[in-house]
């Protein structure tokens, strides 16, 4: 799917091309056109943006045609597929304007500079309010509660080998359980009915019975791995808003996401690529974000609106994991998770 945030011409002319950016980037992309403008205004350059599916999907590819790139800039790589980008030589080393204002636990690459850490999130389970009223059921808090029986059937996720959010679920519970446990209790999982489908898109828009797009296609699963950031979107997009979000988050499911963007290596436009890697962390940016991608920013200091605070705060003790650990392990974890979860 390609998307375009400024009209650019598809002209062949030399000095046409030298101004336009392209970014890369997964399908969650977006922001504000009047950021955009202001950026495309001050620095000269017309932005592109081409998406390409969910984040694994994206990754995959840039790496297929990291020879020659569809674009200047890939935005979004995050925290548990950094290792591939970064050995697959991905990217080329720029250290953007503002690097020095990001949140050290934040921080990755930090010797090379090939990548720039751009927002935060966290991946958690969500689950649909006023299913857990109807039937008298307390909402999960952990991941040991899901294995309980009396949420069989109640959980949908998504693949780990295709999807982000379905990787950060399988690291989270790594994170928690360990070498030695972690797929035991994906055996308890299974057997407690967790569906698996492809992407974030179908788990969260179809299948979770708490989301807009669920209701509308009759999805029956009230607990579904998503963000911590998920509840304020349906507050923001619902009309008329409700007072308080439809959904909430099982808290001690989390695990936090970080991503990245980084300048292509074999980019056309280099320089264009690192004025827009600049923007990306530039404070107007940092603050649009918030709204647009639900994501936290980065930056020190970029404020977040009321209701994404009030509706989406991030997890007070998510798991985390050391990237050396997940690029160790990764591609292991998710063939043993293949074979147990999806055989």
């Amino acid at each position: 799917m390609a998307g375009t945030l400024a009209a650019c011409g598809s002209s062949s002319d030399g000095d046409a091309d030298s101004k336009t950016v392209t970014l890369v980037s997964h399908d969650s992309w977006a922001a504000s056109k009047d950021v955009v403008a202001a950026f495309e205004k001050s620095s000269g350059y017309k932005v592109r943006v081409l998406e390409d599916g969910d984040a694994g999907q994206a990754v995959n590819k840039a790496v297929l045609t990291k020879d020659n790139p569809q674009g200047d800039v890939f935005f979004g790589v995050d925290n548990t597929l950094l290792s591939r980008a970064l050995d697959n030589g991905l990217f080329q080393p720029y250290e953007a304007k503002g690097s020095d204002l990001v949140r050290p636990e934040y921080r990755a690459d930090q010797d090379k500079h090939r990548v720039t850490p751009v927002d935060t999130g966290d991946i958690c389970v969500n689950y649909d309010k006023a299913y857990f009223d109807q039937h008298g059921l307390t909402p999960p808090t952990s991941l040991d509660d899901l294995t309980e029986s009396r949420y069989k059937d109640l959980l949908v996720t998504e693949n780990a080998g295709s999807s982000s959010p379905g990787l950060g679920f399988l690291l989270g519970t790594a994170a928690r359980y360990g070498d030695e446990g972690w797929e035991g209790y994906w055996k308890k999982l299974k057997a407690n009915g967790v569906k698996v489908v492809d992407s974030w898109e179908q788990a969260y828009n179809e299948e979770f019975s708490g989301s807009a797009g669920g209701k509308k296609s009759k999805g029956d699963r009230p607990l579904v791995v998503s963000y911590a950031s998920s509840p304020p979107v349906e507050v923001v997009y619902a009309d008329p808003q409700p007072d308080t979000a439809p959904t909430g988050v099982a808290d001690g499911t989390c695990f936090r996401q970080v991503e990245y963007a980084g300048l292509l290596s074999n980019a056309r436009n280099p320089e264009g690529g690192k004025a827009l890697l600049d923007f990306l962390l530039g404070r107007t940016f940092q603050e649009d974000m918030p709204l647009n991608m639900f994501v936290y920013p980065v930056r020190e200091g970029a404020q977040v609106p009321e209701v994404f605070r009030e509706f989406g705060p991030q997890a007070k003790d998510p798991q985390t994991m050391d990237p050396a650990r997940i690029a160790e392990n990764r591609d292991q974890w998710v063939k043993a998770w293949t074979s147990l979860v999806l055989k």
